[in-house]
């Protein structure tokens, strides 16, 4: 077990990291707040589910799109914050050059697949997005599309169910407020 001034190092080297590879990017709701909020959020859920104590999977809800956002590889996660906080980002990101079709498919299709620590980041991601859609509509978006990305993140969530019930908790009160705001 790290102790917990490693624990903390940690978890401000994946922020500093995170907040410096995706400076400049916002988040796709009207809202265009800085993406660092989304990641914030996702960890925020993870330590929140684990009573604080899981730092590997906190800096990975931080760092969890940071392969698919980023010039950021798979060799340098790794160097900079071992397996155990790699691996479970790369078990979440999504290989490039799937189309959105495809890459909504697999997420249903590969959640039951998905390693304990990998399910729960997937709810609490999926949840900060559902969340953000109920707080900011998304531009552009009608209320048909918002309820297909809402009910394919219960699909996705569904395969990642039975571990966390405080983490599924806030995943149902996203998803059901967001379906009675967009007509469900």
């Amino acid at each position: 077990m790290s102790s917990p001034d490693a624990n903390i190092t940690l978890l401000a080297r994946a922020y500093a990291f995170a907040a410096a590879q995706h400076m400049g990017q916002r988040r796709n709701a009207a809202s265009d707040e800085p993406y660092i909020n989304h990641l914030a959020e996702v960890a925020n859920l993870l330590a929140y589910a684990t009573e604080g104590n899981n730092a590997p999977l906190v800096a990975a809800g931080v760092l969890h799109d940071i392969l698919e956002d980023t010039e950021t590889t798979p060799d340098e996660l790794h160097a900079l914050f071992g397996p155990a906080v790699a691996d479970i980002v790369e078990e979440v990101t999504d290989p490039p050059g799937l189309s959105e079709v495809d890459r909504r498919r697999r997420q249903i299709d590969h959640a039951h697949e998905l390693s304990p620590q990998a399910k729960l980041l997937k709810i609490a991601d999926k949840t900060s997005n559902i969340r953000e859609r109920f707080v900011h509509r998304p531009e552009g978006q009608s209320d048909e599309q918002i309820r297909e990305y809402i009910e394919w993140g219960e699909m996705v969530v569904a395969g990642c169910r039975g571990l966390n019930e405080k983490l599924e908790d806030a995943f149902s009160e996203a998803f059901d407020a967001s379906l009675r705001k967009y007509g469900g």
